[in-house]
């Protein structure tokens, strides 16, 4: 009689774990080609991984929903289910009594809309406002305290008006702050390091200071040859404009 042992039920299951991080490896690489060419295969892994079992926690467990909440992760930063920019997300994926293709479906439908509006024909929005946000970081900020969160509110609708409408004072004013707790954590005491706080969470997510998807943020951050936090935010901003510069250009070569 045929029996099979519990390790080479594991094996299997490892091996077929293996086979579907390198479907989405190899998918996540097509899906947005300058971010897999800024991560590389290695820690692109990472964050699928890391997906993966976000997905799972939200019992996401077919290839069709596992797949688009990667795909989400990429369009709106890894922590995006609890991104107050984007609250229909939690509200979706929290309803557990509804049946994960179902579930699947909503978010799709939601992301389809948002794609069109936001983010624009040929991406034309999106990189409207990444150049608008490279400008607005080359300037010279200075913004008093006490009128921060407006300021912040008027340049976001400046840079990003698409977004900016969609998204709502609300949520806008909640990433203000949450940009401002996230400045205060890091020791910086000035009102633009808080601004590039504010821009990061805006361009990749509220929680991109954890986010697989970059990497350099969070090292930047906690970069121990750092002593001076205003040198940890002038290091984070060099490499945020660098970033958003190899972007463009990937763009600009491709139109």
């Amino acid at each position: 009689m045929l029996s099979i042992r519990e390790s080479q039920v594991r094996t299997f299951e490892e091996r077929a774990q293996r086979a579907f991080e390198d479907e989405m490896v190899a998918h996540l690489a097509d899906f947005s080609p300058p971010l897999f060419k800024t991560l590389g295969e290695t820690q692109m892994r990472v964050a699928v991984q890391f997906g993966m079992d976000r997905a799972a926690a939200h019992d996401f467990t077919f290839r069709g929903p596992v797949r688009l909440y990667l795909e989400m992760m990429l369009l709106f930063g890894s922590h995006f289910e609890t991104d107050p920019q984007y609250p229909w997300a939690a509200e979706i994926l929290k309803k557990r009594d509804v049946d994960q293709m179902e579930r699947a479906e909503s978010l799709y439908e939601k992301t389809v809309d948002y794609r069109e509006k936001i983010v624009g024909p040929d991406d034309a929005y999106a990189l409207k406002a990444l150049r608008n946000i490279s400008m607005l970081a080359q300037q010279p900020l200075l913004i008093p305290s006490e009128e921060f969160v407006a300021y912040m509110r008027q340049e976001i609708a400046r840079v990003y008006p698409q977004k900016a409408a969609y998204v709502g004072q609300e949520g806008i004013d909640a990433l203000i702050r949450k940009g401002v707790d996230g400045a205060r954590r890091q020791r910086f005491s000035t009102t633009r390091a808080a601004a590039l706080i504010v821009v990061l969470m805006l361009a990749f997510g509220y929680g991109c200071g954890a986010d697989p998807l970059y990497p350099w943020i969070n090292k930047t951050l906690k970069d121990e040859s750092l002593v001076d936090p205003e040198a940890r935010a002038k290091r984070l901003e060099k490499k945020a404009l660098t970033w958003l510069e190899h972007v463009l250009a990937y763009f600009e070569k491709g139109a």
